[in-house]
């Protein structure tokens, strides 16, 4: 057993004024079997002294009063010369061997430790020490616990790291208590009460994205068993084959069987909780059939042929689902839904079958004709430029930027439709005007001077080879070819609405800075300080739609050919159709629709870029584009469930690019709010149409 406590063999060596019994015999120097005899006496003393506590006290208090007494009494040295004393202490060792060293009779007071003689100076403990030993001692609660718990305070003790740390966190409390001393009672004060407030408001809830007691960090959606059973069914159908082919009706039979109720053990299932309750016994039966097979019909060759084969044929199950599931999203993100049509044929049989009620409506817009003449050509006011076939679309963002204009009345709406859809746009916002700002709505066929002669797209959209590329399925480049991308066979790419935007001075000839907006965004602050922008000599301003390596000339322009690479950097970045300010001046001194007209004939063939705007936009307008802070204008909510929600709070303008529109069904759920709450639902003819729908 280790130990640490002294024997009460001690003997005095300093010096002769010391009582004789006092002198250690080993200072005499006896010979060995003295000094056996004397270890023996001192090794029973000392487990006489542990099992007796009464007799350990007894001689723990005889020996300090002994050192007191020799301290005080009659012809005793001075105080210096009784701390230098020497007296030997024997000890037993961790290894039950017995051990002396001499300790000074300072040393072995009550408010001192006993230090090792076979360690430096440097590791001698401090006085403090031996006060938290007995501390812990007492609380121990026995005395073998006693012990053992000062055997190891000696162990620690002796570390020098731990003795450093010790005199560093005594330094640190003692400078602690220094400065508290010293501060006045107001800063107490404050402290106080800065502490009260901070355990006053302290919440112990563990955050739900650092608590791992959360479900999800149990590790319960896991699938593993899941994919081992889709593993096991496609080598079973391997050794299905190779079974049948080498005429093994019992075993082709077996593993048909177990795909079968492997399959209906997996059902719809994603996770595997959601297997049924038997899919581990089907998934060790599969595992006993496949040991079967491969024990019977095994040839690493074969298998590897049908491996090959089904690869091929899955692959080309794949591309022909993507073909069609681009084709179908494509038809129902371009199909007009039923309400949408509803609302079309009611407001234009409203047109044109006026009652009395709709008579005073155009009653009432015909007096004001002149007064909004007048506006439509003011440059003082806030010009707003929107294409549209689209109703309800046009609608909401001609509401939503009324609703957070600041000076409404300055705000100028200029919509031009076709002729099917003009009926139906005129009669909405003759009935809905969005007072007191104005809208002024028009048929694209009324503009004389857009004709195949001037406008190069439109005589390109007139051609027999444009319609074979659409209409005809035995062109080599038709939709049952596949070689393009669907996207570019939009039907909305045959309509000159798309195109108009490039003849901006041509519509409105009067006007020096105009905003165009697409009829898929919605407006969600004041716009107004757009105008007051500087574009810097620019001709058109927008938001760089750049990140990385997307969206960049390189995605839209072909740089394989030569007209391309030679007068377009490859890595110039993109910007965005939708929310556009064009400088109206600098775009006659440019003269931006003779450039567009230059680009759009040498894409006669499609081999520049493919159909659409933003091509032969981000051509037209190479070095003319003034960027605007990112805040302006949001993209991406017609695409891209993973639109940063704080981006969309913040944005003057967000923006639905993209199939899923928000008045489709395919629209992604949690950003249809941003739109659908500019929807005039109080309007008869919307509850009629999307009403009946449900």
């Amino acid at each position: 057993m280790a130990m640490a406590f002294p024997s009460i063999s001690s003997t005095a060596s300093a010096s002769s004024a010391y009582p004789a019994r006092s002198i250690s015999p080993l200072r005499r120097r006896p010979g060995f079997l003295a000094l056996v005899l004397v270890a023996l006496l001192l090794f029973l003393s000392f487990q006489l002294v542990i099992h007796v506590p009464s007799l350990r006290s007894a001689v723990s208090l005889w020996l300090f009063s002994d050192l007191l007494a020799e301290r005080n009494g009659p012809g005793s040295r001075n105080v210096q010369d009784m701390d230098n004393a020497d007296k030997t202490i024997a000890y037993t060792d961790q290894d039950g061997r017995i051990k002396l060293f001499k300790v000074t009779t300072r040393e072995f007071l009550s408010s001192s430790i006993w230090m090792n003689p076979l360690l430096p100076k440097i590791t001698q403990p401090v006085p403090q020490t031996q006060e938290v030993a007995e501390e812990q001692s007492l609380a121990a609660g026995s005395e073998v616990s006693n012990i053992s718990s000062t055997v190891t305070l000696e162990t620690r003790r002796n570390d020098p790291i731990k003795l450093k740390r010790e005199v560093f966190r005594r330094k640190r409390k003692e400078n602690r208590i220094q400065e508290l001393l010293q501060i006045d009672k107001e800063t107490e004060l404050h402290m106080r009460n800065v502490a009260t407030n901070r355990s006053r408001n302290f919440s112990n809830k563990v955050r739900a994205s650092y608590n791992i007691w959360r479900p999800e960090f149990h590790h319960t959606n896991t699938d593993s068993t899941l994919r081992l059973m889709k593993d096991q069914i496609i080598m079973a159908k391997v050794y299905a084959t190779i079974a049948h082919s080498q005429k093994q009706p019992d075993l082709y039979a077996l593993l048909m069987k177990c795909i079968k109720q492997s399959q209906a053990a997996i059902g719809d299932a994603h996770m595997d909780h959601e297997l049924d309750s038997s899919a581990l016994e089907r998934a060790k039966a599969m595992g006993h059939a496949l040991s079967s097979a491969r024990d019977v019909l095994y040839n690493s060759g074969e298998v590897s042929r049908r491996l090959r084969v089904m690869l091929q044929s899955t692959e080309l199950n794949i591309d022909s689902v993507k073909k069609q599931n681009s084709f179908l999203v494509q038809h129902a993100a371009k199909t007009v839904p039923m309400p949408l049509h509803c609302l079309h044929m009611q407001l234009t049989t409203d047109y044109h079958f006026r009652d009395g009620v709709i008579k005073e409506y155009f009653r009432g817009a015909a007096l004001k004709e002149e007064e909004e003449k007048a506006k439509r050509e003011d440059r003082s006011l806030y010009h707003y430029a929107i294409f549209s076939d689209n109703v309800l679309a046009a609608s909401v963002v001609v509401r939503s930027a009324v609703t957070h204009a600041r000076e409404p009345e300055k705000h100028v709406f200029h919509i031009v439709t076709d002729r099917l859809n003009f009926a139906a746009m005129m009669m909405w916002f003759i009935s809905h005007p969005p007072l007191p700002a104005t809208v002024h709505v028009e048929n694209i066929d009324n503009f004389k001077w857009l004709n195949s002669s001037y406008c190069s797209v439109l005589r390109q959209l007139e051609s027999a080879r444009l319609k074979e590329y659409y209409f005809k399925a035995h062109d080599p480049s038709s939709l049952s070819d596949g070689n393009e991308n669907l996207k570019y066979r939009n039907p909305k790419y045959l309509s000159m609405l798309n195109h108009l935007r490039f003849y901006m001075p041509e519509i409105h000839p009067k006007l020096d800075k105009i905003l165009f907006l697409d009829d898929d965004v919605v407006v969600q602050k004041d716009l107004t300080p757009l105008w007051d922008i500087d574009l810097k000599g620019m001709v058109n301003g927008a938001v760089e739609t750049c990140k990385e390596s997307f969206h960049r000339f390189d995605t839209y322009l072909n740089f394989s050919h030569p007209k391309i690479s030679e007068n377009f950097d490859p890595r110039a970045c993109g910007w965005a159709f939708g929310m556009n300010m064009f400088d109206l001046k600098e775009w006659k001194k440019q003269n931006i629709t003779g450039i567009y007209h230059y680009w759009q004939d040498l894409n006669e063939d499609r081999k520049l870029w493919k159909l659409g705007t933003l091509p032969p936009g981000l051509i037209t307008f190479y070095n003319l584009t003034y960027p605007l802070n990112r805040t302006w204008h949001v993209l991406g909510l017609g695409y891209d469930p993973a639109v940063d929600l704080a981006e969309i709070e913040n944005a003057a303008v967000v923006h639905y690019n993209g199939n899923y529109k928000p008045w489709l069904d395919l629209a992604i759920s949690k950003y249809k709010p941003y739109w659908s709450k500019y929807v005039d639902l109080d309007n008869s003819h919307i509850q009629h149409c999307y009403m009946s729908e449900h």
